[in-house]
């Protein structure tokens, strides 16, 4: 093990190299948003003097209590609100400039972090000769709370701003770890991926990404006005109003999130995710789905997809089967659909029939848009991901975020959830993982081994990754056009 120094921006950066990889972690990218900067876009990052070890991970965004599914044992990470840090792993030998993936991660723009073991760049970086970065961004109402109508001091979408700010710094940076500036692949799941939309059609955004592979989640946002009811009921909860705004800049972390979690205790119906991305003039001017329709992010190749029961993830078992009328409010709540009820007779009314709601009504038909959306304008791959581990408690299923390990080719950690790690397994790593890289070197998502062709609305076709890989046109066709009424 050796440490690596390198020079950025601001100053001299120390790594550790240990078996052909080079990490750095816990850099900053951005001032701490503390204070003054709280609910406010993030500023660019102070230097610092002398030599700055980057040996850790830095602190997370204050959250509930962070999913310990995925935590594999890990000490629990620090919270704070000064969270703007990335990650950076680099092969220890570069001889030419090398493609770059920028991770976003998931949570529900409530929890997450770019910490949980499951997004370590290690094999990545060294078997597909990139530069690998994963980052933190503000969370729930640090991030995501509408508060550009309060005026100056307060600005809305931080969390989006955020990301965009540590794009740029991998625009400004990244050659010192020799990565290519000029070949940057945005990858994210869940809410990174819902983020990943935004950035599509945001103008901050513009040129400093390249491609982009978006799983599980699709266009997401609010309009202004849902938002700021949204905010003000937050605001009373605090009990802030025009003469008092001074006081959300000094409450204390803690009671910024019992605020939220108190939302839901609200007489309005409010959506499943209040924190979301707002559609508001300074940073998202447009409905990203609408964006990309037009246009906004031509020439930006995309991979984009879901996995055959990603509702099984929020439906596991009987006590979380919800009576009718409930499971009206919670699809209206999450699709914004007002017709929820002709689709909910279409599915059984167990807890089978209702996660397969969320998969096809959230996930599979919001992909679906925005892959026809970006195709008439660069070009796009679609997947669905089906493998399954019967009788497992979580992989017994192909959830919500099942396909992450396999993506960063991190199977080694699936023995700690009493996976045994089979050749197929492996197989199935290595076709994803490779898929994924060959995009993010050529723009295309094909390999020697693994052919495939770009979706169209002809074709329709999709990779399948599960105990077998290979392409369909148009799968489950029927209830596509049933679904859709032939509009997808």
């Amino acid at each position: 093990m050796e440490n690596k120094i390198v020079q950025i921006t601001q100053g001299h950066i120390q790594g550790i190299s240990a078996n052909g990889i080079v990490s750095w972690k816990g850099i900053p990218y951005a001032k701490p948003p503390v204070g003054e900067w709280r609910f406010q876009a993030p500023q660019p990052p102070e230097g610092w003097e002398g030599v700055r070890e980057a040996f850790a991970f830095g602190p997370i965004c204050p959250q509930a209590k962070p999913d310990e599914m995925f935590s594999f044992g890990a000490e629990a990470p620090v919270m704070s609100e000064d969270c703007l840090y990335l990650n950076v792993w680099a092969p220890e030998q570069i001889e030419h400039p090398l493609p770059v993936m920028v991770w976003i991660h998931g949570g529900a723009f409530m929890a997450g972090s770019s910490n949980i073991p499951l997004y370590d760049g290690t094999q990545m970086a060294l078997r597909g000769d990139c530069v690998i970065v994963t980052i933190n961004y503000r969370l729930g109402p640090l991030g995501f709370l509408h508060l550009s109508p309060l005026g100056e001091g307060f600005d809305s979408n931080p969390g989006l701003s955020d990301q965009v700010l540590a794009l740029e710094w991998v625009q400004r940076n990244i050659a010192a770890f020799g990565g290519d500036p000029d070949n940057v692949t945005v990858f994210g799941e869940s809410a990174g991926s819902m983020s990943i939309a935004s950035l599509l059609a945001m103008p901050a955004a513009k040129g400093l990404f390249h491609r982009a592979a978006m799983q599980s989640g699709g266009a997401q946002s609010l309009p202004a006005i849902q938002a700021e009811s949204i905010a003000a009921a937050y605001l009373r909860r605090l009990g802030v109003d025009g003469g008092n705004l001074e006081k959300l800049k000094a409450f204390p972390a803690e009671m910024l999130l019992s605020a939220a979690a108190g939302l839901q205790t609200e007489n309005e119906e409010f959506p499943a995710m209040p924190f979301q991305p707002v559609v508001e003039p300074a940073t998202l001017p447009i409905e990203p789905l609408q964006a990309i329709s037009e246009g906004n992010a031509a020439n930006i190749a995309l991979i984009i997809g879901t996995n055959r029961e990603e509702g099984a993830m929020f439906f596991r078992d009987e006590s979380q089967r919800l009576e009718p009328d409930e499971l009206a409010r919670t699809l209206r709540a999450i699709t914004g659909l007002d017709d929820v009820e002709n689709w909910i007779g279409q599915y059984p009314a167990d807890i089978e029939g209702q996660a397969a709601l969320m998969t096809d009504l959230y996930f599979w038909r919001s992909a679906l848009k925005l892959a026809e959306a970006q195709s008439a304008h660069a070009p796009v791959w679609m997947y669905r991901f089906d493998w399954s581990l019967p009788g497992h408690p979580f992989f017994g299923k192909a959830a919500h975020a099942a396909e992450i390990p396999f993506v960063f080719g991190n199977l080694v950690l699936l023995p700690r959830m009493g996976v045994r790690v089979e050749p197929s397994m492996q197989n199935l790593a290595d076709a994803m993982r490779g898929a994924w890289q060959s995009f993010a070197v050529t723009g295309d998502p094909s390999t020697a081994l693994l052919p495939w062709a770009a979706y169209d609305t002809d074709e329709r076709t999709t990779m399948i990754f599960g105990t077998a890989i290979l392409p369909e046109h148009d799968p489950e066709r029927e209830k596509r056009e049933t679904l859709f009424g032939g509009e997808s």
